[in-house]
């Protein structure tokens, strides 16, 4: 795999990512982490690190052996990103965050059925919460990968909200729509509980889809 300077313009989109997810409030502090697929492995954030000191250099290119190169350690979460981009080639960016609604339905083990019809845009008819295990092991992405089957985002039991996309951008889009929509979620359920679309209507909202936009 080419070095630093072959991979400076998505190192660069990676940076600037990073730090949206932290103005955007998707993000808080260090937590969270962001990889991208490259030739024969893919870019990953490091570990414990400011996204706002962070430079294009800290990022850390991995391998799917789990090796990895660069002056950084990277994320904790590495399996969960390697899991992923090893599995799913149609993905090229993962995007796993703390956001403050998404974590809250997570500590509740509780997942997004479909309240609105925008919960189609993660791949389904709801947003799973996958099992929870601890941090940073092999049994939190194997958890993730249960709940991401079918979908394009999940919810962490107890931790966060990783989502998926064919690009940075792609990724960076989906995980803004789940938090609002468990933002909206979460709020309906102050005054009860949410009146639902049953699965005929989702799948005519899927269908409504295939043709939507410019």
């Amino acid at each position: 795999m080419s070095g630093v300077g072959g991979h400076l313009a998505l190192r660069e989109a990676m940076v600037a990512t990073a730090r949206r997810m932290n103005t955007s409030g998707l993000n808080q502090g260090t937590s969270g982490n962001l990889s991208q697929r490259v030739e024969g492995g893919f870019l990953l954030t490091p570990s414990g690190m400011n996204y706002e000191t962070m430079t294009p250099e800290d990022l850390v290119l991995m391998r799917f052996d789990g090796s990895h190169e660069g002056h950084r350690k990277p994320s904790t979460e590495w399996q969960l990103h390697r899991d992923l981009l090893q599995a799913r080639p149609e993905v090229g960016a993962v995007l796993h965050s703390h956001s403050m609604f998404s974590t809250t339905l997570a500590c509740l083990r509780r997942g997004i059925p479909a309240f609105h019809y925008m919960v189609s845009a993660a791949g389904g008819t709801d947003v799973r919460c996958a099992e929870y295990a601890t941090f940073g092991t092999p049994e939190l992405a194997r958890n993730m990968m249960v709940a991401l089957e079918g979908r394009k985002a999940c919810l962490l039991a107890n931790h966060g909200l990783v989502a998926v996309g064919a690009d940075l951008p792609a990724a960076f889009k989906l995980a803004v729509e789940v938090e609002t929509l468990a933002a909206m979620y979460w709020r309906a359920l102050q005054l009860g509980e949410p009146v639902l679309l049953d699965d005929a209507e989702m799948e005519r909202v899927f269908q409504q889809f295939r043709g939507y936009g410019q």
